[in-house]
């Protein structure tokens, strides 16, 4: 009986360690979220990472607030600025709290069409295909379009395809831009993101295209701009952009909160990489709508 119980007791002592190895529950929501920063972040590799990474292995959070203050520290490291944690009380306060605004068309003086893109963070495709549509049914005929303004100022960003669907028939080529991660370089055409929002290619208008943009100008935002970088008929006015020039990839969390975290960064056309820092619009003023259309006039 005696070495009966030794046994006992060696088990109990074993099952001890082995679960004390996996971790409590907010260590175990570290590692994973350390372990998707590693694999999938744009920025997580070399000595500052490691730093990171082994600093967030080590802590021993006893609360998941503990938990995701120590994956936001990593977070700056591994994604950069544009990365971010949601909890799930945050995500539901965002829901209620976002109120999106649909974009516009208007028809200026000599066939300039003046079009209002607002951030949009539309998850289904009833209401990107919404959005888009709300630019291409007010659209005029091809032939009564002799110029565009893309107003893209205030747009903080959200869904990029409904966006660059929406405008999709002034860009004239099909890979209108990249999007670069540590390891590819994925091309994003017209043709995916119609795809995606299950939209049929239009008519191309051939005409000289202006961009609106300020310091609110961010992420889908910037994206949507990049799209016309290096095309001669497209040229920018306005202020510099807010500086979240890459795309963001959520993980969901085993609690409900997800991951944000920025995979690659957008490549233009023209090579050029953006990131993190502002985007210079071509033509630097205060005036930004009225310039624009200075321009397309005298095209």
């Amino acid at each position: 009986m005696k070495h009966f119980a030794c046994i006992l007791v060696g088990l109990s002592v074993l099952a001890g360690l082995m679960l004390s190895g996996c971790g409590s529950q907010e260590q175990q929501y570290v590692k994973k979220a350390v372990k998707l920063m590693n694999k999938h972040g744009l920025f997580a590799e070399g000595p500052a990472w490691e730093a990171a990474r082994s600093s967030a292995l080590a802590s021993q959070p006893s609360t998941m607030e503990e938990a995701y203050d120590v994956c936001r520290e990593a977070l700056k490291v591994a994604g950069g600025k544009h990365s971010f944690l949601s909890t799930v009380e945050r995500q539901q306060a965002s829901a209620a709290e976002d109120k999106e605004t649909a974009p516009s068309v208007t028809l200026l003086e000599d066939g300039i069409v003046l079009i209002t893109l607002p951030h949009f963070s539309g998850q289904n495709q009833d209401d990107n295909q919404r959005y888009a549509r709300a630019v291409l049914d007010a659209l005029p005929e091809t032939e009564d379009i002799k110029g565009a303004v893309i107003d893209l100022r205030g747009n903080t960003g959200g869904n990029m395809y409904p966006m660059i669907a929406a405008i999709h028939r002034f860009l004239p080529d099909d890979t209108i831009l990249r999007f670069k991660s540590r390891q590819f370089s994925t091309p994003i055409t017209k043709i995916f993101i119609l795809n995606s929002v299950g939209l049929q290619e239009q008519m191309l208008i051939l005409c000289p295209v202006a961009l609106l943009t300020d310091d609110m100008t961010a992420s889908s935002g910037e994206a949507t701009l990049l799209c016309f970088r290096g095309l001669a008929s497209a040229r920018s006015f306005g202020a510099p952009t807010a500086g979240y020039a890459s795309a963001n990839t959520p993980y969901r969390m085993p609690d409900g909160s997800q991951l944000v975290l920025t995979t690659s960064c957008d490549m233009a056309r023209t090579g050029e990489i953006f990131c993190d820092d502002p985007i210079a619009p071509d033509v630097p003023t205060d005036h930004p709508l009225e310039d624009a259309l200075a321009w397309l006039r005298s095209r």
